[in-house]
C-alpha cells in the first residue's frame, strides 16, 4: 500500500479549471487500477491532498435540488458567482475565497475502503484543527460536515463535505470556512438545510486568520489521522 501522499496547494482557481485538474487525476488512477486488475500488474497509485479556494461559485451536487439555489441569471452576476452541476454526493453549497477546499484524490486501497470512515475521518481532522484555536465542534447526527452547538437551537455547520468515489478513488472532499464571506450562503438553502446557521472561523472568534497557518494544522491532522506520508 502506497501511503505517499503529494499535497498542493492551488491557491485561487477557477471552479471548472480545478473540476477538470481533479477528473484528469482520477480518471488516470481508476485506469491504472484498472490495468494492474485487468493485466495483472502491481503498478503503485498516486495519492493527492490538494487544497485550494475558489472565486465566488454555487455547485450542485448529484442529489441536490437546483431550487436551492435562490439567484437567477441576474442574480449571479451582480454576486459575480458562477453556478455548477457537479457529479459528487450532496446537495448545494458555496465556495469562495477564504475558504479552504480540499481535494483528496486517494486511492482508499492504499489506506481503508471504508467511505464512512473516510468522511468521519475528514471530519476529525476539521474539528481537531478547530480545537487547536479553541473552538469546540463535533458532528450532527444525520448529516455530514463539521458543526458548532450541535445538541441545540443554535446548530451551524463550518464544514460541508461531498465526495466522489469510484473504485475507491476518490475526489471533490470538503470546504472549511476560515475567512469565508458567509453574506454568500443567504442566496440558496445550504446542503438543503433550510433551518440551520453557518458560520466560520473569524465569526466565532472575531478576528481574521492566517489562512497559511490554518492550512498547515489541518494538512497534519490529516496525514496523522490517515497514517499519510507527505511530500
Amino acid at each position: 500500500m502506497n501511503k505517499k501522499v503529494k499535497y498542493i496547494d492551488w491557491g485561487l482557481t477557477d471552479y471548472q479549471e480545478a473540476w477538470d485538474k481533479q477528473e484528469s487525476i482520477f480518471n488516470e488512477t481508476v485506469a491504472l487500477k484498472t490495468q494492474n486488475r485487468t493485466e495483472n500488474t502491481d503498478l503503485e497509485t498516486p495519492n493527492y491532498l490538494i487544497f485550494n479556494e475558489h472565486p465566488h461559485v454555487y455547485t450542485l451536487g448529484k442529489s441536490g435540488k437546483s431550487e436551492n439555489l435562490l439567484l437567477d441569471e441576474q442574480g449571479l452576476v451582480a454576486k459575480q458567482a458562477t453556478y455548477h452541476k457537479i457529479n459528487r454526493g450532496g446537495d448545494i453549497t458555496y465556495h469562495g475565497p477564504g475558504q479552504i477546499v480540499g481535494y483528496p484524490i486517494l486511492d482508499l486501497d492504499n489506506f481503508f475502503t471504508d467511505i464512512h470512515l473516510y468522511l468521519r475521518t475528514l471530519e476529525e481532522a476539521v474539528i481537531l484543527t478547530l480545537a487547536d484555536y479553541g473552538i469546540k465542534a463535533g458532528r450532527y447526527e444525520g448529516f455530514t460536515g463539521v458543526w458548532l452547538d450541535a445538541d441545540n437551537e443554535k446548530a451551524r455547520k463550518i464544514c460541508a463535505m461531498g465526495v466522489r468515489c469510484s473504485r475507491w478513488v476518490t475526489m471533490h472532499g470538503f470546504a472549511f470556512n476560515v475567512n469565508a464571506d458567509l453574506a454568500y450562503f443567504k442566496n440558496i438553502v445550504p446542503c438543503g438545510i433550510d433551518d440551520k446557521d453557518v458560520t466560520s472561523m473569524q465569526r466565532e472568534l472575531g478576528r481574521e486568520l492566517d489562512m497559511e497557518e490554518v492550512k498547515t494544522k489541518l494538512k497534519n491532522h490529516i496525514a496523522v489521522l490517515f497514517g499519510m506520508n507527505l511530500i
